[in-house]
């Protein structure tokens, strides 16, 4: 089977952010469409595709393993890594594995075709616009993922993804809600929002993340919209038109704002500015506004040179705006960024910091947890457990529920759920 087009079968896997998964249904879409079968493992592949992520140091390990582990097979690596760290794709997928860069998945069935007949195609440019909606495999058939721009507008010191994806490409607000139109009328109950960085959409085109979120929300059907993630420091410009634009139903009343660090220094050397306070006024403009919200953010510890103040800065900041949902990463130099040029702190202090931070994270959640045990909530079911095959879904504030199998519930669905337990992570419950 192997080299002939039209007839091989071909693995695809994807790490990191909700745009490399959009990107993998993709790429698995089109994929089929060249003829291709998509194959149940590695091992039954004649030709690999993966989609990578370079976010952290960890992860791009990860990512090397994974290379090296396909590269016995033609491979295609798409993704972040191919187009920030190229060097280090060739190194270790070998010289004969074709890229291609976040712009330009258009090409993945022509670069998986060239890979069987023992070419290499690289694609790492920009294309000339916003791609539009692409055929695709869903990775969940109840969950629709619409990336609504590509890249960022910001500078972050630490940051690798602004080399890997460029700067801001939004598409256009009537692209966008015909995209979602059409997931919605294939059976998608859920609608992800999703790109480098929601908070600047629509800046390059006259248009902004309120007016989009306001017109997805108009189009008709039973779906859940859940916005992706939005740097504070645009806040200022669409706090109020979007909490208008979160006054919708079908709107999960879910925010992931990630603030970073809780210190003025700290978030000046990352080149975000005043955030801490924008993020604050933030958590506090939505809970006022809508009660039951769910607040999530990132931090990272040990950013160069920062001190024993400024880590309580963030463990204060925390404190006060308790989000329910907190990503502790640990700093790690990216090639390629101005931080991994600067003074490091030692990792021992890291890792205390790394500790302490992600046990207060998880007291915080397991609290705001605790108290919607005994209350009662509708709960839209998206999945399946793994490991028992009971449902998973999500609440109106987007917190995940779970539901024992033999409920006779299905996913796609909307049920009346009383919440009975909790963990750090999540609630469970009984159909009402």
């Amino acid at each position: 089977m192997g080299g002939e087009r039209g007839t091989a079968r071909v693995w695809i896997e994807a790490y990191g952010c909700s745009a490399s998964q959009a990107d993998s249904e993709a790429i698995s879409g089109m994929v089929e469409a060249g003829g291709h079968s998509l194959a149940a493992s590695p091992a039954d592949a004649d030709a690999s595709v993966v989609v990578t992520c370079s976010v952290k140091d960890a992860t791009a390990s990860r990512m090397v393993h994974r290379m090296k582990t396909l590269s016995s097979k033609p491979l295609v690596v798409a993704g972040c890594l191919p187009r920030a760290e190229p060097g280090t794709v060739e190194r270790f997928a070998g010289a004969g594995a074709g890229m291609i860069g976040p712009r330009t998945i258009e090409r993945a069935a022509e670069a998986v075709d060239a890979a069987l007949a023992g070419r290499r195609i690289v694609a790492l440019g920009d294309t000339d616009g916003p791609r539009g909606r692409l055929p695709r495999v869903r990775l969940n058939p109840v969950v629709g993922i619409v990336e609504i721009a590509s890249g960022c507008m910001s500078e972050c010191s630490f940051c690798q993804t602004r080399l890997a994806k460029g700067g801001l490409q939004s598409r256009r607000v009537g692209d966008i809600v015909r995209h979602v139109r059409a997931d919605v009328s294939e059976g998608c109950r859920e609608v992800w929002l999703t790109s480098t960085d929601c908070g600047c959409y629509g800046l390059d085109i006259g248009a902004d993340l309120p007016e989009l979120v306001g017109a997805v929300s108009s189009v008709p059907g039973r779906f859940r919209v859940r916005v992706g993630m939005m740097n504070p420091m645009y806040m200022p410009r669409i706090k109020d038109g979007l909490l208008g634009a979160y006054a919708a139903e079908k709107v999960y009343k879910f925010m992931h704002l990630p603030v970073q660090s809780g210190s003025t220094a700290v978030l000046s050397g990352m080149k975000r500015a005043r955030t801490a306070r924008t993020f604050l006024d933030a958590a506090r403009a939505f809970r006022g506004r809508f009660g039951r919200f769910t607040l999530a953010t990132d931090i990272i510890v040990g950013f160069p040179a920062e001190g024993d103040g400024d880590f309580e800065a963030t463990m204060d900041l925390l404190r006060d705006a308790r989000p329910e949902i907190v990503n502790v990463s640990r700093y790690s130099a990216r090639p390629g960024t101005e931080a991994a040029g600067m003074e490091q702190v030692d990792k021992g202090t890291v890792r205390r910091r790394s500790r302490a931070a992600s046990e207060l994270a998880a007291s915080i959640s397991r609290e705001a947890n605790r108290e919607l045990v005994g209350s009662s909530c509708t709960v839209l079911f998206v999945g399946r457990s793994d490991d028992d095959g009971g449902l998973k879904g999500r609440d109106a504030a987007y917190r995940p529920v779970y539901v024992g199998a033999g409920s006779g519930a299905e996913p796609g669905q909307e049920r009346e759920v009383r919440i009975t337990g909790h963990t750090d992570h999540g609630l469970s419950g009984e159909l009402c």
